[in-house]
């Protein structure tokens, strides 16, 4: 084995971890930033009123459920 093709392949090994290493540490240090920030600007964006469900209606579909049934039974 060449030993100048081993210390090659460490010297990449170490310069791929460090930028890894490098750039999970900025993307942590800007999440961190913002999440502080952020929180000053909520007022541009206020949260929606929750809104309510509608409410069930009287007239449901069992009957349409129970037809699809009694096809289905007498099909098989």
């Amino acid at each position: 084995m060449n030993i100048e093709l081993i210390k090659q392949g460490v010297v990449l090994l170490v310069a791929g971890m460090g930028i890894v290493y490098i750039f999970l540490a900025i993307l942590v240090l800007v999440t961190t930033i913002a999440s502080k920030v952020i929180p000053h600007f909520a007022y541009l964006l206020p949260e929606e009123a929750p809104k309510k469900k509608p409410a069930p209606r009287a007239d449901s579909d069992d009957t349409a459920i129970a037809l699809a049934i009694a096809v289905a039974r007498a099909r098989a």
